[in-house]
């Protein structure tokens, strides 16, 4: 039995695999896209804050500053033509004292020496009208417009879905394993089976180092960093319309305030390297943030609060984005140590990497049937007119599971049709279970659809893939008669 032969060969399908691929879509080769996880965005991207940086917080001439000032300004017409969740709110830097006032002056400086545009001082009296619930100790402050929140997970799906519509073919499940080097690419054994490639990237995050080193190549080395974040009730929506920076420590852009695209506040995250992977949130992680985000915003109740998560960043050795062809091989590009401000970066690093596969000799030609565009039905981004017509078109969309989102049976479906084949899986395309109840009402009738779509059984079912089965087994009373089976209506 031959090899599957391809192009180009992607190595993680988090935020830069995902832009990576897509971009690589315009162009008539092969691309392979293979995640070692159930479903693509289920590292790193998952649990990533979800902002759109500026690049006002990073060191003039490096590629963090570069590619996030390039970055930003490609998402407007990346969100218009994929539909992905997204929102230019702008980013306010706050300062507590006179001397982080200097301090944010430096910073202002550095931003426009990075390109940065339109950035505003903004008196302590500035601060109190534009934003009245932050504290009134506050001293001032600068407002950059340009900055922006998204769903990091949804612009993992919009744009995997699009690459995978103009021809990327996806393996999930598909752990890399062994690397074989030949004269006109690579051999790469995975856990399901061998496939040949003239160009590997190796975009694995956290596993960057390792994938590296199938080949040879020791100059990257990765050491996770955890950050906590802590998700507010959507009740508080409003209660800031910016995202609220403090001033940045040395190790991270600090503790802060939040409003999602979706009307929650978090805040967060944390800063603290750790040796194993451990997506724990802990007392002592929710005292840090909680504590710095009273600092900024006074009102913030621990009543408020629905859900807590955490996520690791891949850090690495170098204190900047490591892209450039491994030094065993021009063929294979490392995309490795994407920290902060990776999510923003993502877009332009995927241009980059397109001129370093050129360089790399591979012909690329675009196509001339590439379609840019990706659509799907959000029931609450609807007008009353145009939920009526879709639920007159299809009933599936008229019928509520989740009803503290509001995520009907047909956005549920349209998940599970569109890749999703775990709970998580739905959860992170449609909303379902991210409201107050956390999923103690809906999960049931989501399990359900999943089955029904997929012709699996309940017990078939997980949270997140391997070693997390939702139900296990048959319950029975002794001396109890059975009950009558019985259909549920969604």
């Amino acid at each position: 039995m031959s090899i599957p032969e391809f192009d180009v060969l992607i190595v993680g399908a988090g935020i830069v695999g995902a832009a990576l691929a897509r971009e690589l879509s315009r162009y008539e080769i092969k691309v392979l896209l293979v995640e070692k996880e159930v479903d693509v965005s289920f590292g790193a991207s998952k649990a990533n804050s979800g902002i759109v940086h500026s690049g006002i917080h990073d060191q003039p001439g490096t590629l963090k500053a570069k590619f996030s000032v390039r970055g930003c300004k490609l998402y407007p017409e990346l969100a218009a033509e994929l539909g992905f969740l997204y929102k230019q709110n702008g980013t306010l830097v706050v300062a507590k004292s006179a001397e982080e006032m200097t301090a944010v002056e430096k910073l202002c400086r550095e931003g426009r020496t990075n390109g940065v545009k339109d950035i505003t001082f903004l008196s302590k009296e500035d601060v109190g009208k534009l934003e009245p619930n932050l504290a009134p100790e506050l001293v001032g402050g600068i407002l950059i417009p340009t900055g922006g929140i998204v769903v990091p997970f949804d612009l993992v799906f919009a744009l995997t879905e699009n690459a995978i519509a103009n021809g990327v073919k996806l393996m999930v499940n598909t752990e890399a394993q062994r690397v074989s080097l030949e004269q006109e690419g690579f051999v790469v054994q995975t856990n399901q089976g061998a496939v040949k490639t003239k160009i590997m990237v190796n975009a694995a995050g956290l596993y960057g180092e390792q994938v590296a080193m199938m080949i040879g190549d020791d100059s990257v080395t990765i050491y996770p960093r955890k950050g906590e974040e802590y998700l507010f009730d959507r009740k508080l929506e409003g209660l800031v319309t910016r995202t609220i920076f403090p001033l940045p420590s040395e190790v991270s852009k600090g503790i802060l305030v939040i409003p999602t695209v979706d009307g929650n506040i978090m805040i967060g995250p944390t800063a603290h390297r750790v040796e194993t992977c451990d997506l724990r949130t802990t007392l002592s992680g929710w005292n840090e943030v909680y504590s710095e985000a009273k600092k900024l915003v006074p009102t913030l109740q621990t009543a408020d609060l629905i859900t807590a998560f955490a996520g690791l960043r891949a850090v690495g050795n170098t204190g900047d984005f490591i892209i450039a062809p491994s030094p065993v091989s021009p063929r294979f590009i490392n995309a490795a140590g994407i920290e902060s401000p990776g999510l923003t970066a993502a877009p332009a690093i995927a241009e980059y990497i397109v001129d370093l596969i050129k360089e790399a000799g591979l012909d690329l030609k675009l196509k001339r049937e590439f379609n840019p565009q990706r659509s799907v039905v959000r029931l609450r981004d609807l007008s009353s007119e145009e939920q009526a017509e879709v639920m007159k078109k299809d009933p599936a969309y008229a019928r509520i599971v989740c009803r503290c989102e509001m995520i009907s049976e047909g956005e549920v479906r349209d998940a599970v049709r569109r890749g999703a084949t775990t709970l998580d899986g739905v959860k992170l395309r449609t909303r379902s279970g991210m409201g107050r109840c956390q999923g103690g009402f809906c999960t049931p009738k989501i399990i359900q659809i999943i089955c029904r779509e997929l012709g699996l059984e309940p017990s078939a079912i997980t949270k997140n893939g391997r070693g997390s089965q939702l139900l296990s087994g048959w319950l029975r009373a002794k001396k109890v008669a059975p009950v009558k089976e019985e259909k549920l209506h969604v």
